[in-house]
């Protein structure tokens, strides 16, 4: 990648910590940040070399004797959803996914804050507060998006999760040169039973096979880590490997 001025980006690396997918293990980490007005660019070099975003940081794996975590998209022309997987598409085709700029919302935050709260309460996100949220959302220096999933109708108040207008799950997604990077997504957890994860992994290869982008980026898929393994059910995928990416034949 050339930069303008000879301003090439600067990386660290943090210590060890316990890693949050293989028991036993430590994790390290390079990054650097994405900020002025070369971040797109970059971010889009970095994404395509196996770094993920998080705000205005672009980080990867770098640790010690381990090579779990292997960066994984979708080939979106080639996608065939699996039998289970259509029905999970039309067990949500009620909803209406809307692609927006706008900003962090209350709504969001308590949609949020509940699926944090039921599914990942030991995590590192548990004590954000809606200023955390707000910043995950808005200190961005590259093409980033909400895509907000909601019960079709008219917002008719009361509190049952799939009335009609309900925020039903919101996916924080890169728009890059060739694909779409899903940053962050969450669900009403009340809603479990509708299988919103992979719904809206579902929807956005659709929605990049609409927009002409052959790939769908779903971040690190882990070798012996069960929370991490459903990213294998979206395929054919290619991972990223010492030798670039490789179509996986699992």
């Amino acid at each position: 990648m050339s930069i303008e001025g000879g301003k090439f980006p600067q990386f660290y690396i943090t210590p060890p910590s316990p890693c949050p997918y293989l028991d036993g293990r430590f994790e390290r980490k390079i990054f650097t940040h994405l900020i002025g007005d070369q971040a797109r660019a970059l971010n889009d070099t970095l994404t395509h070399g196996g770094f993920r975003r998080s705000q205005n940081i672009a980080y990867r794996p770098a640790c010690d004797r381990c090579t779990a975590c292997v960066s994984v998209r979708v080939l979106v022309d080639l996608f065939e959803p699996s039998r289970s997987m259509r029905r999970t598409i039309a067990h949500n085709d009620d909803l209406v996914a809307t692609l927006t700029r706008s900003g962090p919302t209350r709504e969001q935050y308590s949609v949020f804050r509940g699926y944090i709260d039921s599914r990942h309460s030991d995590g590192g996100m548990a004590d954000m507060s809606v200023l955390d949220f707000a910043a995950m959302v808005e200190d961005s220096f590259v093409d980033t998006r909400l895509v907000e999933y909601r019960v079709a109708g008219t917002d008719e108040g009361g509190h049952a999760p799939d009335r009609p207008g309900a925020l039903a799950s919101v996916a924080l997604t890169d728009i890059l040169d060739d694909g779409l990077s899903m940053i962050y997504s969450f669900y009403e957890p009340d809603l479990v039973h509708r299988g919103l994860g992979t719904y809206m992994i579902l929807e956005h290869i659709e929605r990049a096979r609409t927009m002409g982008l052959p790939y769908v980026y779903l971040g690190y898929w882990v070798a012996g880590s069960p929370k991490m393994d459903y990213k294998r059910r979206f395929g054919p995928q290619e991972r990223l490997t010492a030798e670039g990416w490789k179509l996986a034949r699992d």
